[in-house]
């Protein structure tokens, strides 16, 4: 309550201040006068009627002469030397007149040295007062005052997790939460923690009226669909929206203020994720030996952080890239103390293990060592444009990688080994998208191969060979939301290579747990398609991204925005949309978001003898026959640029005839 009081008093308008000052000083004034007396007469009195006379002259003289004397102009709460000194002064020159009024000039019933003794007792009195006033307002003031420039913000969500987010932030220093935002019409206009709660159709006004900074959205159970509305309202009402993490996370205790994060573009795209089979997840992970390849990679390393939620006996961890091989291992390492709460046994052991997987040998040493039961080949070279201008490469790794994993997962028992795949191998127009294709052909042919051998069904066999097909995944190595994100941090441009590309997104978590899931429903040879929803424009995910920062795009609409969409045209081997299927009629699975297609392939012998000539031609380095043979190899292949391998076209550059050589 003397909280409360503190505040309303540093909340008074200044003339209401002045008041206050004026009346509390001539209190001070009748105060001392009668204290002065009592002092004379060694007793506590009760005012005459020639006593009256005294008390009521000494403000009727004092405050005119500290009006005069500026000490209502002075700001009590930073009263110093200086203030002090100024309040000595103007008491001096009432005391003098005090006491020529009540010590020359005698007044019947006054004592003459009440003249004297008044003027220092108010002296001690009015100096105190400003004294007291600056230590008992000025920590306070400057404690408002700070909070007043922190950035307000409003809380989206009534509910528990808002609720303990508010009391979260009236403990910090990080922001002042001015009220709340919720769809329940029936708490509008309540409060809540002391705040009021407002309807998010008066986003816009609350806005302007409170100067709001940032929309906290507390509401962790909320769909995309609704992130997606709220993000809507708010890029209207040009604020920034930060989030909570999801429920699970908020199950573990209390909601901090330092677990709000910005509100990702992961939130918005997509289709809201479906719970795992937790069967499938854990049927050829738990208690096996597990392998990833490329598991430094995007997909490779959340491959391992789902694989080893699911207690495999060993974790293969095999990349070729040194650091990326170390940050994994780390992070493993580092989620399983956490998770053993510092105890030294853990269910799985991690083994980091540098290779390449076209080295057939190395890949052997390991497979004869450790024997894994399960392999998923996420290995790969994926950038588009970059596999383009080194096409070899590409293919050498790519499709000689795959071959060479799978024929030393024969050879070894391996049960099951599953590709990570691409929708760039649909009717592809680069050599990457060509490469992952050929890849799953092999993968095909060497299944059907076995099987026909065998004279089995395809479902038996030392090897179950199957691929996953998908889109983009948010975040990836490669992906455009990083690079989106750096340009937007840097002030722009966000360069786009076209206005009408799109694109398939998934969250790299949901791809990883769709991917084991899948695989654990293969028989042999089978291509599964993962459900990506529906395409994504690449301008309005750039767009979305801005808005999220709390900036606007600048074009011909809104010259003044903040950033701008700079067109490049399409990269070789670029295509505007992306298919996940190549036939028609994909078939249902077991699970709602895992489809399985039936794709055409070369029978093993054939493909084998033709992946030959390609290799003959990768030997050679003729980046021209290697076209010709992947056009040929792969249906639907159809490049869309001329040659572009680097190499290919320095040597053309090198036999053109230099002009300082040519005859006059």
């Amino acid at each position: 309550m003397f909280k409360a009081f503190t505040e309303f008093l540093i909340d008074l308008p200044r003339p209401a201040k002045r008041v206050l000052a004026l009346s509390v000083d001539a209190l001070l004034c009748a105060l001392t006068v009668w204290l002065a007396m009592s002092l004379r007469y060694e007793t506590w009195i009760v005012p005459r009627e020639g006593q009256w006379l005294a008390i009521g002259l000494s403000p009727a003289l004092a405050l005119p002469i500290f009006v005069v004397h500026g000490l209502y102009r002075a700001i009590f709460r930073y009263a110093g030397w200086s203030a002090l000194m100024t309040v000595i002064r103007a008491v001096a020159v009432y005391g003098v007149l005090y006491a020529m009024a009540f010590t020359l000039i005698s007044v019947s019933g006054v004592p003459r040295t009440v003249g004297l003794l008044q003027p220092m007792l108010l002296l001690l009195a009015v100096g105190g007062s400003r004294l007291v006033a600056r230590y008992w307002l000025s920590g306070l003031y400057q404690s408002k005052l700070q909070r007043a420039q922190l950035p307000r913000v409003l809380i989206y969500g009534a509910g528990a997790a808002g609720r303990q987010l508010a009391d979260a932030l009236s403990a910090s220093h990080e922001m002042q939460a001015v009220g709340f935002l919720d769809d329940d019409e029936r708490l509008h206009g309540q409060t809540l923690s002391g705040l009021p709660i407002h309807d998010p159709q008066q986003l816009e006004s609350c806005v302007q009226k409170h100067r709001i900074h940032t929309i906290l959205l507390a509401v962790p159970s909320a769909t995309r669909q609704r992130r997606n509305d709220i993000l809507l309202r708010a890029s209207r009402a040009q604020v920034s929206v930060r989030t909570l993490p999801n429920l699970l996370d908020l199950a573990q205790g209390r909601v901090q203020v330092s677990d709000l994060r910005e509100l990702d573009i992961e939130d918005l795209l997509g289709r809201d994720p479906v719970a795992p089979d937790t069967e499938l997840l854990h049927r050829h992970v738990r208690h096996k030996v597990v392998l990833v390849t490329g598991a430094g990679g995007s997909i490779g390393s959340e491959l391992c952080r789902q694989i080893l939620q699911g207690q495999p006996r060993l974790l293969l961890l095999l990349d070729l890239n040194e650091f990326a091989l170390y940050q994994i291992h780390q992070e493993l390492q580092g989620w399983q103390q956490l998770q053993a709460g510092g105890a030294d046994a853990s269910p799985t052991q991690l083994l980091p293990l540098l290779a390449s997987v076209q080295d057939a040998d190395r890949l052997s040493e390991i497979m004869a060592t450790w024997r894994p039961d399960t392999i998923y080949h996420a290995a790969a070279y994926k950038h588009v444009p970059l596999v383009e201008h080194n096409p070899a490469e590409g293919l050498k790794n790519n499709v000689w990688g795959t071959w060479t994993c799978a024929r030393v997962a024969q050879q070894h028992g391996v049960e099951r080994f599953v590709l990570i795949s691409t929708d760039k191998a649909v009717r592809p127009t680069n050599i990457m998208g060509a490469s992952k294709r050929l890849a799953e052909m092999v993968l095909q042919g060497l299944a059907a191969d076995r099987a026909g051998a065998a004279g089995v069904a395809p479902s038996v066999g030392p090897t179950c060979f199957s691929m996953v097909r998908f889109g983009n995944v948010l975040g990836s190595s490669g992906s455009v939301v990083p690079l989106f994100r750096r340009q937007i941090k840097a002030g722009g441009p966000i360069t786009l290579t076209h206005p009408d590309i799109t694109r398939y997104f998934m969250t790299i978590p949901e791809a990883a747990q769709l991917v084991i899931q899948a695989g654990a429903m293969a028989r042999g040879g089978d291509v599964f398609l993962l459900d990506m929803g529906q395409p994504v424009r690449i301008q309005d995910l750039a767009r979305k991204m801005v808005e999220l920062s709390g900036l606007t795009i600048r074009d011909a609409q809104t010259p003044d925005g903040d950033i701008e969409i700079e067109i490049t045209g399409l990269r070789p081997g670029e295509k505007l949309y992306e298919e996940l299927l190549i036939g028609d009629h994909p078939e249902p699975t077991q699970h709602p978001r895992i489809m399985k297609a039936r794709e055409d392939f070369l029978p093993w012998p054939e493909l084998q003898h033709r992946l030959a000539t390609l290799r003959e031609a990768l030997n050679r380095h003729d980046a021209l026959a290697i076209r010709e043979q992947m056009v040929a190899l792969v249906s639907g292949y159809e490049p869309s640029d001329p040659v572009v391998d680097w190499t290919h076209l320095a040597q053309q550059d090198s036999r053109q005839p230099r002009p300082d050589t040519l005859a006059p």
